[in-house]
């Protein structure tokens, strides 16, 4: 395992060079892996797997739209795509990729399939991390490990198939076999990982929860809206007021970021641009610090992970969403957005 180094700190990390895909094979050469639930991040981690050459079959309950992707994406019923019981009873190892709300309605029937040996896999720590809540308690004689993509299922694919990788973070909760580890980062090589970086359940729940909280969602659409909003008000247009918030960000300034890091982009603004963005970050900072030490509090005494459970619990909650996506797709911000990618060039 490799160490890399941020100033005086110092993690673990494994890459493709000293954990090549033929060793990952090698180490699961034996494994029949299950993925429970073909969704988020089902489809892309079990396609990858299946493309590295591992023995992959899924289980998904028959008769919804993940069922017939499934088909779609050419599993087989009866020979690679099975009930999820069935599934969990021909695995050796079984990735929980269930939504949060499914993985608590579905354990029940998980559990009994879990027998010596076996490993449990996930990619969000949320089940383990406030068990005493969702009540996912592993048997103490089966591995239980950690592989989360940093990002969705849809990303970990495509850029796999661009002979790429989405970095993941790996953990292991419990070893029973003495081979958690290993079977952790063997299949984290196999869904495509470009590298993994080493945390615990704990530390990739908090993160995962502030960070889709923060900045990667709720608080990019918060200060997109609150701009756009100030603009609109000063009597900016629509198409102007999107453009200076969005479109700039997503299509130019976003990708100089992925590409080389903040100062970079910087650097490659005028000096108008420069001079504004180094001056206002502090005020921006020092605005939002407060707001994301409450958020970390709610998310690591577990008063998040209650809010999620009631919501997933909650018959209603797709008609819910439903409603409040409805209600985000039709602000001005977003039907601006419509017209002005419907005016960018063909490619």
């Amino acid at each position: 395992m490799a160490k890399m180094q941020f100033g005086d700190t110092w993690e673990n990390v494994v890459t493709r060079e000293e954990f090549p895909l033929e060793r990952a094979r090698q180490t699961l050469a034996e494994e029949t892996i299950a993925i429970v639930g073909y969704g988020v991040q089902g489809p892309g981690q079990a396609q990858n797997l299946r493309d590295n050459g591992f023995r992959v079959i899924v289980g998904q309950r028959a008769g919804g739209r993940s069922y017939d992707r499934a088909i779609a994406d050419g599993w087989i019923p009866g020979e690679t795509l099975f009930e999820i019981e069935e599934a969990c009873a021909r695995a050796t190892t079984v990735q929980y990729l269930l939504s949060d709300a499914g993985q608590i309605s579905a354990w029940p029937h998980v559990v009994p399939h879990l027998t010596a040996g076996k490993c449990l896999y996930f990619s969000h720590g949320f089940g383990i991390t406030y068990r005493e809540q969702t009540g996912i308690i592993p048997p103490s004689n089966v591995d239980v490990v950690l592989v989360a993509p940093k990002g969705s299922g849809t990303s970990l694919r495509r850029l796999f198939i661009a002979g790429k990788g989405l970095n993941s973070s790996f953990a292991v909760f419990q070893d029973a076999t003495g081979q958690a580890r290993d079977r952790a980062v063997a299949l984290g090589i196999g869904i495509g990982s470009g590298y993994l970086f080493e945390t615990d359940f704990e530390k990739e729940v908090f993160s995962d929860l502030t960070g889709e909280r923060g900045v990667l969602m709720g608080g990019l659409a918060g200060l997109m809206e609150a701009q756009y909003a100030v603009l609109r008000k000063h009597g900016h247009s629509p198409s102007e007021a999107f453009n200076e918030t969005v479109e700039e960000l997503t299509e130019s300034l976003v990708p100089l970021i992925g590409e080389r890091g903040m100062a970079w982009m910087f650097a490659n603004t005028s000096v108008t641009a420069q001079r504004g963005a180094l001056d206002w970050r502090h005020r921006f900072r020092e605005a939002v610090a407060p707001v994301f030490d409450a958020l970390y509090e709610r998310v690591s005494t577990g008063e998040e992970a209650r809010v999620v459970i009631a919501a997933g619990s909650d018959p209603n909650y797709r008609a819910k969403l439903d409603a409040e996506l409805a209600d985000v797709a039709s602000a001005e911000i977003w039907r601006a957005g419509d017209q002005v990618r419907s005016l960018r060039p063909v490619k």
